[in-house]
């Protein structure tokens, strides 16, 4: 098999490069490429491997870096710019061309343009957008480009906004929000089939609900809600907080999507195996039934249970409209896995295309290094294939 190349960001001054080798079962950190401070989060161009973009989680104003990537995993900087506000916690790249950056700090997030033709420079006139809190707290955490939109997770505003572009490269706005119940926390967002799934980091839950219409600020029904939590910490004395949320693309070995989740033990009492990653599979179903512990099931607004497009026009209707149709899901629980990780944050499943589809990698905040887990059992679970300890703080990856 071959050999993958991983980088690794995190609270340093450095992206890490990693070489998995699955036939020695070994990760060897191959190189430390000193970057701007703290480069928390990393992410790569979609269609070009070679780019690289990092943010510089800092105060009072943080930074969005640009990186070309050699051919063994090693960077170079390109360019620096400012995202307009404090420690941006997260970055990815859109299919318009801006890179975005979360800052967690402000109640605010940029969508930095990049110049045309040229994805390694940024332009210099990309304006923040400011989320609509009246004063109240906002905490932008994570942004995901679906259908024409940018959608955030705001932490603190408990609210998923809804971004569109207003015509000029850089230039977006709030057109309308997802509410979120009050004390969740967003952090992380994935999408599915029109279904929006959340990973609450204040409750450790991971919840499942329908997208209305653009632009409005409807919000569906929670169609399941579930714990992350593993069963086994639940005497602890100690406080949890959702992390990461990944859903996997299907594939001929694994044809199951999945969702993998983390969660972080904060004490003061911890399991010494560690922090837990959990996978659950969701399913739609007419039938109100479902196991006990998996599903939460909810009324649906006026419309068939699977007819999607017939859906569309639902985002004019008052979120207090009269439930006709019953709409369940459930969100069932495949394993819990015991990483030996401390305040596991991100994690990266790698390409279908190159067989990486078979290997996850997460890393520590404070203990426990990096380690590369093999998806077993169609993916519904995880066994450790390596471990690398020599630098901890990985907080973000990429198979390249």
């Amino acid at each position: 098999m071959v050999n993958f190349t991983i980088l690794a960001g995190g609270f340093s001054t450095f992206i890490a490069t990693y070489v998995f080798n699955p036939d020695s079962s070994t990760l060897s950190l191959t190189n430390q490429t000193t970057t701007g401070q703290n480069p928390s989060w990393i992410a790569s161009h979609p269609e070009n491997s070679s780019i690289l973009y990092a943010v510089n989680e800092i105060a009072p104003v943080g930074n969005l870096q640009s990186f070309l990537v050699d051919a063994d995993g090693g960077i170079s900087l390109v360019d620096t710019v400012s995202t307009g506000g404090n420690g941006p916690t997260f970055t990815n790249p859109l299919s318009t061309g801006e890179v975005t950056a979360m800052n967690f700090g402000s109640p605010n997030c940029s969508l930095v343009a990049t110049i045309p033709g040229d994805p390694l420079h940024f332009e210099r006139d990309s304006p923040i957008v400011n989320f609509p809190v009246n004063g109240g707290p906002s905490n932008p955490h994570m942004s995901l480009e679906f259908n024409g939109e940018v959608f955030i997770a705001d932490f603190g505003a408990d609210k998923i906004w809804r971004l569109v572009n207003n015509g000029t490269p850089g230039n977006f706005s709030v057109q309308g929000q997802i509410d979120v119940a009050p004390g969740n926390g967003p952090r992380h967002l994935a999408i599915h089939d029109n279904i929006l799934f959340i990973v609450n980091e204040l409750t450790s839950t991971l919840t499942a609900q329908q997208i209305p219409a653009a632009p409005n600020g409807t919000t569906f029904p929670v169609l399941a809600n579930v714990s992350i939590i593993p069963q086994d910490d639940l005497t602890l004395n100690a406080s949890f907080a959702g992390a990461e949320l990944i859903i996997t693309e299907p594939s001929d070995k694994f044809p199951d999507p999945l969702i993998y989740v983390s969660n972080r033990n904060l004490g003061p009492e911890f399991d010494p195996r560690g922090d837990a990653i959990a996978i659950f599979e969701y399913k739609n179903s007419t039938d109100a039934s479902a196991p006990d512990g998996n599903t939460t099931v909810t009324d649906s607004l006026r419309a068939h249970p699977r007819s999607w497009d017939r859906r569309q026009d639902l985002g004019a209707l008052s979120p207090d409209a009269d439930p006709i149709n019953t709409f369940s899901a459930t969100l069932t629980l495949q394993s819990q896995t015991f990483t030996g990780l401390s305040q596991i944050r991100s994690m990266a499943i790698g390409h279908v295309e190159d067989g990486g589809d078979e290997f996850l990698i997460a890393g520590a905040n404070l203990d426990g290094g990096v380690a590369v887990f093999r998806r077993v059992d169609g993916g519904r679970n995880l066994t450790l294939v390596a471990r690398n300890t020599e630098v901890q703080n990985r907080t973000s990856f990429v198979f390249l």
